[in-house]
Order: structure tokens, then sequence, then C-alpha cells
């Protein structure tokens, strides 16, 4: 009789250690849909579009190696424009020595057909993160230097459109 109360009293106390505190459990914020189009052109991810890019490649500029390819796949809404798919990938980076802000820095590199023949243009896009014990989180995304996306800290986790205007 005696095991049993053990054995009951032991099973309650696994039960309730094991209950969860979804306040402690930190929120991971990173996914971004990165559109890209410009004044003539509402979809420059479109390969079947004239003048559009008919594909991409990024490499991870933080990467272990010279060539660190990160997988970006390209998906279609249902109003049928292309975006990049950023789940993550790229290596990050302490930007600051008290590690509240991470960063990742990209190369994309852009093929289009112009006249028959492929013109490349390399590009960078940085994402830099807000790290708190709640949250990690695209605070700012950068391309080619130039901010393009600002996330306040607080702000709800979502899906990040991000668009590049070139």
């Amino acid at each position: 009789m005696k095991n049993i109360f053990l054995y009951i009293l032991l099973l309650s106390c696994v039960v309730i250690s094991c209950g969860s505190d979804d306040d402690s459990l930190q929120r991971i914020d990173q996914i971004m849909n990165i559109y890209m189009k410009s004044d003539t052109n509402p979809d420059l991810l479109n390969a079947k579009k004239n003048g559009s890019y008919t594909s991409f490649s990024v490499n991870d500029m933080l990467g272990d190696k010279a060539v660190s390819p990160v997988s970006i796949p390209l998906r279609m809404r249902q109003d049928s424009i292309f975006y990049m798919d950023y789940l993550a990938g790229a290596k990050r980076k302490k930007f600051d020595s008290a590690g509240t802000t991470y960063y990742s820095r990209m190369e994309l590199t852009l093929n289009k057909t112009v006249n028959n023949t492929t013109q490349s243009v390399k590009d960078i896009l940085e994402i830099r993160y807000r790290n708190t014990p709640e949250v990690f989180q695209v605070s700012e995304v950068l391309y080619n230097t130039k901010s393009i996306f600002s996330k306040d800290a607080g702000t709800p986790n979502s899906i990040n459109n991000v668009t590049i205007t070139k």
C-alpha cells in the first residue's frame, strides 16, 4: 500500500513539473516574404515576364566557406505574384557586445536575359534581429545598405513582408 501511494505521489510530481508555461518561452519571428518590383514591373521574380529576373542564387557572406549557399525557395501567391520565402539558413553574428542585436548578410545574384545574353547583378541583403528573453525577431532589413523594412519592438509575430524596389 505504501508503494502505491509513493508511485502516485511520484507520478503526480512528474506530471506537475512537466506543465508548460507559455510566457517563459522565447518566440521566434524571422520568416520573411521578399518581393521584388520596379516602377514598370510589379513582379521582377516572375521569369515569364519581360524584364524580370530569370533566376537567382543566395550566398551567406558570414558562412564558414567563401561559397555558402542559402536555400530560399521561390513561391507564388494566389494572385500570381512571386516572392522569395526566407525562413532561416544564413549564419547570424552578434552586432553588439550585449547580444541583443544579431545580423545576417547575404549576397543575392540576380540573373536576367537581355538580347540572348545572361546578365548578373550582385546585391547585398542584410537582416538585423532583435534578441530579448521574450522574442527573437527581425528588426530591420537593409538592401545594398539602404533600409527597406523595419519592425518596432513588441510588434506581434507575423510573416514579415519585405519589398525591394529596383
